[in-house]
């Protein structure tokens, strides 16, 4: 039985992909040189098990192998077929293959939705062409597959380079980039089990083979390369699934691309295309890199050593300044250097130079034996406090690298936790890296790589180590509730409530809205005279505060639209005419449709920064919603009021969010101190932010109509005490357009709920 024929690996849809039994390639060309010529030549020259048919119309033999006119002339049946002919016979060919019984289909010509408008109708015209057929496809627009897998050695692509094999999988929405990945990960050593180049990933995408290699047994890391998401929520159910079993390491181009949205909100002026990513990455946990060299860094570490079990590591080298640049990096990537046991720095005495530094990291000297890093390595491995070792060496005199290679390959025998090695220069060092990699010790040029590698893995493994988060149920409104709510004045009264388009709800429609989903709002009323305003605050009984209602002034303080802690019916009156000239000596009176009354919070002695809650034991926060269109809805906090845009702390994720996601949005916080308790304050009921991030969460899975959410300020006050939502404003979208919007993002490409190909 041959390889291609074993049933011990688990059945997947795109094996047909990686593991055909026969393959044709339409388009193979006698001459070298060409994509034709190449690709067909390395199917044949890596020594691939099945039989491969070129088909070519104007020849009889390509590259010494029989040719054939047509699909139908092959005299049996074919798996895979790479379609390496101009874009204007795609489509006749794609129907011989489904006259032909053609399983699957790798479409290498380009010219389609990379090409604009008139090649995106051409695409959606083959996929149509595809999908009636029942078959899958991976491109247009790409360079190929390429399995390693030994007895299926499958290299259909037209790369100069085969790597080596391993246990790292690779997906690349660039087929340029893929080649460039090949020749480094040969230059370094990387093994790697199966490579694909999606293309333009008009039906197989990088969801479909994140699945694929959940259950591929060659398989222990996936690496992505990735210029868009097609479906991100589906990618971060599989990715968050898969993580859990096999590391997902990603490097995502655009990152500096802002989002196409309109900042008519906090919320849509702090979201960038790029935070939505890292929201989505980090809840899926995939590990995310900025390049694809630590891409490749990240990978040598996870595809040869376990995970550590923490962030205590324990630096050893034979020059000291190394191990300070490797002590600078871990404090960078969130790694800590512990002191070492009593008997670990007895043990290092007797074996090293009386000169030699214990401390860690431990500098040996120049002069230190070979043999010191055997010993040495081993005693830092069996010392309880120390989760991971990196092993530095500098090339000197007196000793030859590949005998320090040598040395801790021996002391790494049997090891249960990581070890790293950096080896600086390059003259003299093949022959230790080789030895090294031989050994499966990940093997750097630089200490800041081998560090940034290591500090991924350990957060990654506290994010394995993490409980599945919950997603809480609250009582929600009744639809028919939604909708009375959301149909009520907008633009201050004035305009209707059901007219189709975007709307901001007036100030008395947001307030019932949180309060409807169980969120604290001060009492409040919306006036449009002075008369009514002084009515209304006499009603309240106490302090209350004056707020411009507009739907184009934003920020309210800046135009001096607010007044705070007005106490008399005199005090409210003035401010009342105050906001009103203000307003009108800048040209803006027509833009203000009403004012806020709205209740102070606390103790009327005391001055509140620019809140309605006149406490000093209280701090401003910020909740979000905005809509991104790839991403569907983000949900963000962070320190809030008038300094939000300038402080810009604030951390996003993508919604739903579940316990643990807004338990960490408080942590993320580079301010989070101030709701832990600071300088003496007692700090805030983080306990209740959390409920309202989980309630802004359901309330935005509820009601698709909401374009975007700010609450700003809301004000956490100390525990036990709550949070309350002092200002808000929602934009919704009303009418038909709302209506799709219900279920998650429409996928842009590929991703199809598809997962068998037929038989």
């Amino acid at each position: 039985m041959s390889e291609l024929d074993s049933p011990a690996r688990p059945d997947s849809s795109l094996d047909c992909f990686f593991r055909p039994r026969a393959v044709a390639v339409v388009g193979a060309s006698r001459r070298r040189g060409t994509v034709g010529g190449e690709l067909f030549h390395n199917l044949v020259s890596r020594g691939y098990p099945g039989a491969i048919y070129p088909v070519n119309r104007s020849a009889d033999v390509v590259q010494s192998v029989r040719a054939y006119r047509r699909l139908a002339d092959i005299p049996e049946r074919v798996d895979l077929a790479v379609l390496v002919v101009p874009h204007q016979q795609i489509s006749e060919v794609v129907d011989e293959c489904a006259e032909s019984g053609v399983k699957a289909l790798i479409v290498i010509s380009a010219g389609f939705a990379e090409a604009g408008a008139d090649g995106a109708r051409t695409q959606r015209e083959l996929m149509d062409r595809v999908r009636r057929a029942g078959m899958r496809m991976v491109g247009p627009n790409c360079l190929g597959v390429i399995n390693t897998e030994d007895g299926a050695e499958l290299n259909a692509t037209f790369a100069p380079t085969w790597p080596p094999a391993g246990n790292v999988a690779f997906s690349s929405q660039s087929g340029a980039l893929g080649l460039a990945v090949l020749d480094f990960a040969r230059a370094m050593g990387i093994g790697i089990s199966q490579f694909i180049s999606v293309g333009n990933r008009a039906d197989i995408s990088s969801n479909d083979l994140i699945e694929h290699w959940e259950t591929d047994p060659r398989t222990r890391v996936i690496l992505l390369y990735l210029e868009d998401f097609g479906n991100p929520r589906r990618f971060m159910d599989i990715a968050r699934r898969v993580s859990r079993t096999k590391p997902i390491v990603a490097v995502k181009s655009g990152r500096t691309q802002a989002g196409a949205r309109a900042a008519g909100s906090h919320t849509g002026a702090l979201a960038t295309a790029d935070v939505a990513v890292d929201a989505l990455l980090g809840q899926a946990g995939v590990i995310r890199t900025d390049t694809i060299e630590q891409l490749f860094d990240v990978a040598t570490l996870l595809a040869n050593q376990p995970f550590p079990k923490g962030s205590r590591v324990a630096i050893v080298t034979n020059a000291g300044g190394p191990g300070i640049m490797a002590a600078d990096a871990c404090e960078v990537s969130g790694l800590v250097l512990p002191t070492l046991s009593d008997g670990t720095l007895q043990a290092m005495r007797a074996c090293l130079p009386a000169e030699a530094s214990l401390r860690n990291p431990v500098d040996m000297i120049a002069s230190a034996p070979v043999d010191a890093y055997e010993r040495v390595v081993r005693l830092l491995l069996d010392d309880p406090v120390v989760d991971a070792v990196l092993a530095l060496y500098v090339p000197l005199l007196m000793t030859r690298p590949v005998d320090v290679a040598a040395a801790i390959r021996r002391a790494t025998l049997g090891a249960t936790k990581p070890v790293l090695t950096c080896l600086l220069g390059t003259e003299g060092l093949r022959e230790a890296w080789d030895l090294l990699r031989a050994a499966h010790l990940p093997a750097y040029h630089f200490p800041e790589n081998a560090v940034f590698a290591l500090g991924r893995a350990a957060r990654h493994g506290r994010w394995l180590a993490r409980p599945t988060g919950q997603y809480p149920t609250f009582a929600s409104p009744a639809r028919e509730s939604i909708d009375a709510l959301l149909g009520l004045k907008m633009d201050g009264g004035h305009g209707g409530g059901q007219r189709e388009g975007d709307r901001w709800l007036s100030p008395d429609a947001v307030s019932a809205l949180l309060r409807a989903y169980g969120i604290r709002t001060p009492r409040q009323q919306v006036v449009r005279g002075e008369d009514e305003a002084v009515a209304v605050a006499t009603s309240f009984g106490g302090a209350v505060a004056l707020k411009v209602v507009s739907h184009t002034i934003t920020h309210k303080s800046d135009v001096g639209g607010v007044a705070l802690h007005l106490r008399t019916p005199v005090d409210v009156r003035a401010a009342y005419r105050t906001i009103m000239d203000r307003l009108a000596l800048l040209g803006r009176r027509v833009e203000v449709s009403g004012v806020l009354v709205q209740e102070m919070i606390g103790d009327d002695d005391q001055k509140g920064a620019s809140s309605a809650i006149a406490t000093d034991s209280a701090v401003e926060t910020f909740v979000g919603v905005t809509e991104d269109k790839s991403f569907g809805r983000l949900i963000a906090f962070g320190l809030g009021g008038t300094r939000l845009e300038l402080n810009r702390d604030v951390v996003f994720r993508v919604n739903p969010i579940s316990d643990l996601d807004a338990g960490d949005m408080l942590a993320d916080l580079r301010g989070a101190a101030l709701l832990t308790g600071f300088r003496g304050s007692p700090g805030v009921d983080r306990e209740a932010i959390v409920d309202i991030l989980l309630r802004v969460s359901r309330l935005a899975e509820d009601c698709p109509e909401i374009r975007e959410l700010d609450i700003n300020p809301l004000v956490a006050l100390p525990p036990g005490q709550g949070a309350i939502a002092v200002d808000a404003r929602v934009r919704v979208k009303i009418g038909p357009a709302a209506s799709g919007d219900i279920e998650s993002p429409v996928p842009v490409t590929g991703d199809s709920d598809r997962r068998r190909i037929r038989p």
